[in-house]
């Protein structure tokens, strides 16, 4: 680790052409360990002829077949509870985990051995060091230990730093403020949500939290950590300074980091991970500067490889240039911007909940909102969003109305109605917010039923 910002300083300098070097000698060795396997990916990598001393470039990489979500989920049904898709006996892991949710089907499942748990805390660990925390640091983890790996890599990143580490589990809100004050935690780790809910809190039972001890706010779990609006409304209730990170469960760890310089964008851990940008619809590359489909293959989870996996999460690339901080890793343009399977298709047109959300977040006196889908009459879809305003705190009278004509330039041009309910009402989330309410009627064929999501 280095006190000038980096905790890898030799990796995270690498001159470009030194980074690819280390990747294609990476995922070379990647290659090898998945065709090793008997499970799906060793099966793709066999019929589709690639071996590891073809792969000569790193647009190489575009000859592994794509893994998907769906390939995962039918693995384990069919040889469950792991799907074969570990390169080590089951009985050698040390720890499971599970996603957080698939929409109605089984969560995935995850296994870790000793020396991938080292790497998930060390991926952490750049992300951390990156936003300036340091061992003199008391670090307050917002989290539920439960299955859901979460932050429980960031725990013990924490500890491999040397700060003080404070788990939160098994806590009511209130508690957790009391502790957050007691410790003198000078870092939070939270979902943007769980921030939110924890200042609304700290509001409820007169607590001053922008004059207490926490200096940073280190965001992960939802695209909202990202979202400018959200990012300052955050800070104005802490006092103190936010940054964004990304992982996700099938990796086992953060993969996206926004350093102290915060450049809008998170700078991707490139050493370990070889990230595309696709077209959703083709899987054919796209440029830096355009949304697409993030896909990724990681380099230093041994128990579970993971190649050319599409996360169906939306990014935008950008050069590694767009920072001043030295680091020659290419970062994601404002973060992950949401997911393909998160737009919802309203009368023809495309709504993406993250920009309701940044419309929403630039009114501070709201304090929760939700996306209500559903049919009028049988026929018409609607769009409404609504929110909870306690004591209507700093309205004009006027906000329904100036919210609903922004609403509607983020929604394409869609009417959106907005509807006031009562404080509390709406539900509260500690982990990924679920804020969309689809209640609409799907008439076709015959079948009429209600989707809810």
């Amino acid at each position: 680790m280095d006190p000038n910002g980096y905790w890898n300083p030799r990796h995270e300098t690498l001159p470009r052409p030194h980074l690819e070097e280390l990747q294609l000698t990476r995922l070379r060795a990647a290659v090898a360990r998945a065709r090793a396997a008997p499970g799906p990916q060793g099966r793709l990598l066999r019929e589709a002829g690639v071996r590891p001393e073809d792969l000569t470039r790193l647009d190489d990489v575009r000859r592994i077949p794509f893994f998907t979500r769906d390939a995962w989920m039918d693995a384990q049904q069919a040889a469950p509870p792991y799907g074969g898709l570990t390169a080590a006996p089951p009985d050698a892991a040390v720890r499971r985990h599970l996603t957080s949710g698939t929409s109605g089907k089984q969560p995935l499942r995850v296994l870790d051995g000793p020396e991938d748990w080292e790497w998930i805390s060390e991926m952490w660990c750049y992300a951390f060091w990156g936003f300036g925390v340091r061992p003199r640091d008391r670090v307050f983890l917002a989290f539920g230990y439960g299955s859901f790996i979460g932050f429980w890599g960031a725990h013990y990143a924490c500890e491999k730093i040397g700060c003080l580490t404070l788990p939160g589990g098994n806590m009511t809100t209130e508690t957790r403020l009391r502790q957050i004050l007691d410790d003198e935690a000078t870092v939070v780790c939270s979902t943007p949500t769980y921030a939110l809910r924890l200042a609304q809190e700290a509001r409820r039972l007169g607590i001053d939290l922008a004059a207490g001890p926490v200096g940073r706010v280190l965001l992960s779990g939802e695209p909202a950590g990202s979202i400018p609006a959200t990012k300052r409304l955050i800070e104005s209730e802490w006092g103190a300074r936010t940054a964004d990170t990304a992982g996700m469960t099938e990796l086992g760890t953060v993969f996206m980091f926004e350093c102290e310089n915060r450049p809008g964008g998170g700078h991707i851990i490139e050493d370990n991970f070889l990230e595309e940008v696709v077209d959703p619809v083709t899987g054919e590359p796209v440029p830096y500067g355009r949304q697409g489909e993030r896909v990724v293959t990681s380099f230093g989870r041994g128990f579970l490889p993971l190649l050319r996996y599409r996360t169906r999460d939306l990014v935008v690339r950008a050069p590694a240039g767009r920072c001043g901080c030295g680091r020659t890793w290419d970062l994601y343009d404002g973060g992950i911007r949401g997911r393909v399977d998160d737009m919802l298709l309203v009368r023809g047109t495309n709504v993406y909940p993250r920009a309701i959300e940044a419309v929403v977040r630039e009114h501070p006196e709201i304090d929760e909102f939700q996306i209500h889908l559903y049919t009028r009459d049988g026929i018409r879809e609607e769009i409404d969003v609504l929110i909870e305003v306690p004591g209507h705190r700093g309205t004009d009278g006027n906000l329904a109305a100036r919210l609903a004509k922004s609403l509607g330039a983020a929604a394409g041009g869609l009417r959106v109605g907005v509807r006031e309910v009562a404080a509390g009402s709406l539900p509260r989330f500690e982990l990924k917010a679920r804020r969309v309410r689809d209640e609409r009627i799907v008439i076709g064929g015959g079948d009429t039923r209600e989707a809810t999501g």
